[in-house]
């Protein structure tokens, strides 16, 4: 990512946490996804930036970050975020989390809500549930897909991108063809949505904005806009023709979609 900065920063635990940083103003951590690093957001940032200093990290097992070989749990994560933001010097900032990311910052709003000031769950899945439990097909053909991603990797990418998409970027399936984490880690990432605790949601004080694409294969949409009804004034936006990881696959549409609420309320 050109005309950016970062780095890494040690928060406790023996935690060295990679991050970027790019353009001004209010602050937005930004939490990935399971399967990735703190790259998912690089095509997403040139469209936040000219409004927000954006600050996404690589978690536990992730990219260039290093962690200690021992086993950890989403709540743990949630505490990482917030020791982030602590870390940076920051009081307060703004979250976006997508998918894994969502689950993180559930817990983060929840556990650290001093830190949270706008909260927004993108391709969300509610903590405490799986996807096994809100789409058991999708469950069980990714875990026969996911038996060889190396061979199946083309098949995987149909439930985080539409068919348009990765007609046109086929090089995105390479994403899910596995060996960027040992087995170890593989295992801890696997288990993370399934071992969540089911956190309330009611006490959640944050602004909230829940974020839904209706060609969401893997999580369907009525599901993530379903959490909005247990956060206090949360609103929705369903993104039409999008699937899983919209912040790759429309970056503008999802930027546009979003500002507006993080912006409100700033000169």
């Amino acid at each position: 990512m050109s005309g950016g900065s970062g780095g890494v920063v040690d928060i406790p635990g023996g935690i060295t946490l990679a991050y970027a940083k790019l353009g001004a103003g209010p602050p937005l951590v930004l939490l990935h996804g399971g399967e990735a690093d703190h790259t998912q957001y690089d095509g997403f940032l040139p469209h936040l930036a000219p409004h927000l200093t954006c600050l996404p990290y690589s978690q536990r097992d992730c990219g260039a970050t290093r962690n200690p070989d021992a086993d950890f749990g989403v709540l743990d994560l949630a505490d990482d975020a917030a020791a982030f933001i602590r870390a940076l010097g920051l009081r307060r900032a703004h979250v976006f989390g997508s998918s894994l990311g969502s689950v993180i910052a559930q817990a983060l709003a929840v556990r650290h809500p001093d830190v949270v000031d706008r909260l927004v769950l993108s391709a969300a899945i509610r903590i405490g549930e799986s996807i096994p439990a809100i789409n058991p097909d999708a469950a069980a053909e990714l875990g026969r897909l996911r038996s060889d991603p190396a061979a199946n990797a083309p098949r995987i990418a149909r439930y985080f991108y539409t068919e348009g998409h990765l007609a046109k970027h086929p090089e995105l399936a390479q994403r899910f063809a596995g060996g960027k984490r040992g087995p170890a880690q593989q295992a801890r990432r696997n288990a993370l949505i399934p071992g969540a605790p089911r956190l309330p949601l009611g006490g959640i004080a944050a602004p909230t904005l829940v974020l839904a694409q209706a060609e969401d294969r893997l999580v369907p949409a009525a599901h993530t806009l379903g959490i909005a009804a247990e956060i206090p004034g949360a609103r929705t936006v369903l993104l039409q023709g999008l699937g899983h990881v919209g912040t790759i696959e429309a970056p503008a549409r999802v930027a546009a979609a979003i500002l507006p609420f993080l912006l409100e309320g700033t000169a």
